[in-house]
């Protein structure tokens, strides 16, 4: 799952986005209200932190625009200031829910998942697919009930295959979903994250078919890459 981080305090974002990626997901992030607008604007994402203050173009701005153009992405606001109107007005706006510097990374994260499961970033506290299962709120992978100890890019892996687990998804799409700079990897980088996963979780788990490109395995044994 991608997300987006807007937040102008330099510091304050490379803890966001530590936090994020230690837990699985995928980050872009801007300290600039224009770029992060245009990132908002095009990116295919899960969700959006937004901090209010920013340079060049001004959170709530941003936020109105949004989704007077129909852009619907779930959207966390930060903000330090702490008044109830803003807060309103945020939400008038379009925001999803709203988070009052300083906070707990802890309770970031918490606010986020119920933020992505209420918005239907999640399509149910547990997800399925053949042998395996996904607790997002934990982002914990089990097997036949047994947890499977991944890495973060191998859960954003599995994940990517959950979520959109009724097509094929080809190796340039898992490129672009699952790295924070996919114009700085190639299709050999999601190769070997898929051959790690596969030994972590069984050849059969992630079908492939040549012209396709990769899926889980259903209810049916899966076909594992020759």
């Amino acid at each position: 799952m991608k997300l987006l981080v807007i937040e102008d305090d330099e510091r304050l974002r490379g803890q966001i986005v530590r936090a994020l990626e230690g837990n699985g997901y995928a980050v872009l992030s801007t300290g600039d209200g224009m770029e992060g607008w245009e990132l908002g604007s095009v990116e295919t994402l899960s969700g959006i932190i937004l901090d209010l203050g920013l340079p060049e173009l001004d959170g709530m701005t941003m936020l109105r625009r949004w989704r007077e153009e129909g852009i619907n992405t779930p959207v966390l606001v930060l903000t330090a200031r702490s008044s109830w109107i803003e807060r309103v007005d945020g939400m008038d706006a379009g925001a999803d829910d709203y988070l009052t510097k300083p906070f707990r990374t802890e309770e970031l994260l918490a606010r986020l998942r119920a933020l992505m499961r209420r918005t239907g970033g999640f399509a149910a506290p547990i997800m399925e697919a053949g042998r395996l299962s996904i607790d997002p709120r934990q982002m914990k992978v089990s097997k036949d009930g047994q947890p499977v100890d991944l890495a973060p890019l191998e859960y954003r892996l599995v994940m990517c295959l959950m979520t959109q687990r009724d097509r094929w998804l080809s190796g340039a799409d898992l490129l672009e979903l699952i790295y924070d700079h996919a114009d700085q990897k190639d299709i050999n980088a999601v190769e070997a994250l898929i051959a790690r996963t596969r030994r972590k979780l069984g050849k059969t788990e992630i079908e492939s078919r040549r012209g396709f490109g990769y899926r889980l395995a259903g209810e049916e044994e899966g076909v594992a890459a020759p």
